[in-house]
């Protein structure tokens, strides 16, 4: 199993954990990704044993703070569905265009579930603060999210792709920013998938990132970011102890290419706390806060 398929798989076993799939659901996803048997039981078990434990939030080297003012807006500005060349063919998103002259850019990268309202609703979110946003899809060269019947389906299209092409996708999303608002700052954000999608579009030397917030998204194994330039604010959730084993390697990786960063913690929160259509684990004051940081980290961050 690939690094990739391993953590789709984890997220698979998580939704059971926390409720949100029932466990012939689950079977059925993880058949899907390749996953069946005793590794299936296996994953399944893990799960609940770490959710159990996660009941008792552990104290972390940050805590939300609660409510720090409402920097962003919630009312998103409308998203168009727009198209633009990739190294494979044509690459697809939701572009949202900031409201007279943008600050900068940013690029948004979906979870897992694909290219969803959720993630054109942040990048909406972006343009009513000012800055114009591209979600992009990295199922676009598969005909996109929408041409898959559900999330499970979409899961395992994710992690047949070599993972090498959602980097040349995101380069070319970059390049797009750029061609679209030429002399301005360009970020990244994406959240748990996207998340690492971030990391790696750091590790693989990208370098017109001005900033980027990976939003609990796992390290990439031997990730090394010794060639990219971007501010980096990495945002955890305290009670997500699957993705937070791999926040100690992040940090070495941004100390050891001497990054700006923050490692901000929200110890009550838990995996996708700012996704605010999974009650299951959204949290409305760790999300505002967030956001709130995200906007400040990019403004302050503008290369």
């Amino acid at each position: 199993m690939t690094e990739l398929q391993r953590y789709l798989a984890e997220e698979v076993a998580e939704d059971l954990a926390d409720g949100i799939i029932t466990r012939r659901e689950a079977m059925r996803r993880l058949g899907l990704l390749g996953v069946s048997g005793a590794l299936a039981t296996g994953l399944l078990s893990a799960a609940a044993s770490e959710a159990s434990a996660a009941k008792k939030p552990a104290r972390s080297e940050r805590k939300n703070s609660g409510r720090i003012g409402r920097t962003g807006e919630w009312a998103p500005v409308a998203t168009e569905a727009i198209t633009f060349p990739g190294p494979n063919g044509t690459l697809s998103g939701a572009w949202a265009p900031a409201p007279g002259r943008a600050r900068g850019t940013v690029l948004v990268i979906h979870e897992n579930r694909g290219l969803t309202d959720h993630i054109r609703n942040v990048a909406g979110r972006f343009a009513a603060d000012h800055w114009s946003a591209l979600a992009i899809d990295l199922l676009s060269e598969e005909g996109g999210t929408a041409s898959f019947p559900g999330e499970a389906e979409v899961q395992a299209a994710l992690a047949a792709v070599p993972p090498a092409r959602f980097d040349a996708d995101m380069k070319a999303a970059v390049s797009e920013l750029r061609r679209r608002v030429p002399r301005k700052p360009v970020n990244a954000i994406g959240f748990c998938f996207g998340g690492g999608m971030v990391w790696r579009l750091l590790a693989a030397g990208e370098r017109r990132l001005a900033a980027a917030a990976p939003f609990y998204g796992p390290f990439p194994e031997g990730g090394d970011l010794s060639d990219a330039r971007a501010a980096v604010l990495g945002v955890y959730g305290g009670l997500d102890t699957r993705v937070n084993a791999t926040r100690d390697a992040a940090k070495a990786a941004l100390e050891e290419a001497r990054l700006k960063h923050l490692i901000f913690t929200f110890t009550e929160a838990n995996h996708a706390f700012f996704n605010d259509t999974n009650p299951a684990r959204f949290n409305a004051p760790a999300a505002e806060e967030a956001w709130a940081r995200v906007l400040t980290w990019f403004a302050r961050h503008r290369g």
